[in-house]
């Protein structure tokens, strides 16, 4: 007996339904646009309209409309070369407190985006844009975090009261030394049990503990700064449009900027490392350190900022631990220093370096502190004469000062010029670099051939499905037209799902959606010759239709599932275009199977289930 329950029905009506509506927003077309958001505390309103709108005319800038949409405002164009000249004439007039990306916005009607019906965002090779790959300097993330280590040491030594001689670092390693064998052995058993993740043994002199990372550690380093950086990338990419960021390997970061020509822009905010360090200023001779004497034991020597390059080199010795770095600065605002009138900067850290600056200040009343400033910037050298990129790093002193009594996450910093606050100020909104990064290579792609691509990738899959819709129609007439309407359920189906899950599209996606059609007609060719089969056998057209669709379903199962662990696999270990490729897969074979077995025999069940006097079959 052929049936087929109703809650069956319900479900694939329901299926219809969703796949319809989610599938909608993708053919309405998207106008590139420049999104226009409140950067400070001053919001978007009806005055900023008239501004955007008078700019764009003043500089003759055509544009569909000029409208507040949600929380931000939405310039709407009618190309790509419109929109960066939009995107070029509001930035530098905006200034700070407004970010202006770019991005395409949907033509679809508003009642779509209220249910969360939004179209498939179009990767770099079918829009056009710019790729970089990011080099993380791993070296200093570990530096960094070593030099953490060995303020966190002495705080706790003398938190528990542990008598020291002192607690210095290099690069690699950090070294404790003390004035008696009792203190050391009591310090070696508290260390060991107070940080886990370090390596704490005795030393080569018989009153000094040498302390390194654990490997484990060494990777949680390294796994934190790529995580930290790609967070905070992201955040800086958004004044752009809407980036694509992914690891590579261990030390590695793709981005991507679909629609993005302006390379220069990106490369200022992706390499971009303007921060701040603040350290204790150790007792010596500077002077002597600078010409060729030894330095203090942890301290080495920075510069005082030069006000003209002919000015004589001013040193100063500074501790190389640091006592709040960049990533635990969370703002940075320019302002004016109330006691003398001149340019300075109001630093905010987070929780962490609070309590780190508050313990070194409660300690240190009556002692000097200096602020360095730090940027990283690109160049390039010759190599064998080639044209290699690099980069290189400047640092200087910009203030040192008495501390006069303890303060914690907020406070005042002398010595930055308005151009420098304010730069610093942009970075940190969006998050300092838990280590520089270097671009390593960089590729653009132009928009023409984005579009030619689209146009392409589109042509396969409709040309695949025309083929296969026709074939089926002649080769198996009536559940031929069973099959392909199962078929066109199915990429109604992957792309209301993408479109759902916020998908990139690219063109491995393409071919992601044209496999899964053929997979789809490979379990449909079974069922249907499966039927052909018990026909021939002699069994009725209603027990030759029950039984291809029962005997063929494990078949399908089989096969299917095979190559789903090949997708998972894609999907979880690859990455960018194998990662793209195999979650296309995984949402066309899922579906597939659910439309080859079940709705083809829904609609097979709702055709031919209540004729009881066949004699034959449509196949």
């Amino acid at each position: 007996m052929l049936e087929f329950s109703r809650w069956k029905y319900t479900l694939i009506v329901i299926v219809l339904l969703f796949s319809a509506l989610y599938s909608l927003p993708n053919i309405f077309p998207q106008d590139p646009s420049v999104q226009v958001a409140a950067a400070g505390k001053i919001p978007v309103d009806a005055a900023l309209v008239t501004r955007v709108q008078s700019l764009l005319t003043a500089q003759k800038v055509p544009f569909k409309s000029v409208a507040i949409e949600g929380d931000n405002i939405m310039v709407r164009l009618s190309d790509n070369e419109t929109q960066l000249k939009a995107a070029d004439v509001l930035r530098p007039e905006l200034g700070s407190e407004y970010n202006a990306a770019m991005n395409l916005t949907s033509t679809a009607p508003t009642w779509l985006a209220k249910i969360h019906a939004k179209p498939m965002t179009l990767g770099l090779d079918l829009r056009g844009g710019v790729h970089f790959l990011l080099q993380v300097d791993q070296v200093a993330a570990r530096e960094k975090r070593i030099g953490i280590y060995a303020e966190e040491i002495e705080t706790y030594l003398k938190d528990n009261k542990i008598p020291h001689v002192d607690v210095t670092n290099n690069a690699t390693s950090i070294k404790a030394i003390f004035s008696d064998e009792a203190a050391k052995n009591k310090a070696l058993m508290a260390l060991k049990s107070a940080f886990s993740m370090l390596n704490i043994a005795d030393g080569k002199d018989s009153l000094t503990l040498d302390v390194t990372v654990t490997s484990a550690e060494l990777k949680n380093i390294a796994t934190d700064a790529i995580e930290k950086n790609m967070i905070t990338i992201r955040n800086r990419m958004a004044a752009l449009g809407e980036p694509i960021i992914q690891r590579q390997g261990n030390d590695r970061i793709i981005v991507e900027l679909p629609g993005i020509q302006d390379t220069a822009r990106a490369k200022e905010l992706l390499g971009a490392t303007a921060t701040l360090e603040y350290r204790a200023v150790v007792e010596g001779d500077a002077f002597g350190v600078m010409n060729g004497a030894v330095a203090p034991l942890g301290s080495r020597v920075y510069y005082m900022r030069k006000q003209n390059p002919s000015d004589p080199d001013i040193p100063v010795l500074l501790s190389k631990r640091v006592i709040v770095s960049g990533d635990q600065l969370v703002n940075a605002a320019p302002t004016i220093d109330p006691k003398s009138g001149t340019p300075a900067v109001e630093i905010k850290l987070n929780s962490a370096g609070g309590k780190r600056m508050f313990a070194h200040t409660q300690r240190n009343v009556g002692k000097p502190m200096a602020v360095v400033y730090i940027e990283r910037k690109p160049t390039t050298i010759i190599v064998d004469g080639k044209e290699v990129r690099s980069s290189v790093t400047e640092e200087f002193v910009i203030n040192t000062a008495t501390i006069n009594g303890t303060f914690s996450n907020a406070f005042i910093t002398t010595g930055l010029d308005p151009v420098e606050a304010k730069k610093l100020s942009d970075q940190l909104k969006s998050g300092s670099l838990a280590a520089p990064v270097d671009i390593v290579a960089e590729q653009i792609i132009g928009p023409s051939l984005g579009a030619e691509n689209v146009k392409r990738g589109v042509q396969a899959v409709v040309f695949s499905f025309a083929f296969v819709l026709v074939f089926f129609l002649i080769y198996y007439k009536m559940f031929g037209v069973i099959t392909n309407v199962a078929l066109l359920l199915q990429l109604l189906m992957v792309v209301a799902i993408l479109s759902v899950f916020g998908a990139t599209m690219t063109l491995p996606g393409f071919a992601g959606i044209a496999l899964t059609v053929g997979m789809s007609v490979d379990a449909n060719v079974l069922i249907n010759e499966r039927i052909r089969e018990e026909l021939r056998l002699g069994n009725t057209p209603l027990a030759s239709i029950a039984a291809g669709y029962d005997k063929a379903t494990g078949t399908i199962a089989d096969a299917n599932i095979t190559a789903l662990l090949a997708g998972i696999a894609m999907a979880v270990f690859g990455s960018g275009p194998i990662s793209g490729f195999g979650i296309t897969l995984i949402i066309g074979i899922v579906t597939s199977m659910y439309t080859a077995v079940a709705v083809s025999r829904g609609i097979a069940t709702l055709i031919y289930g209540g004729r009881r006097k066949m004699t034959g079959l449509s196949i």
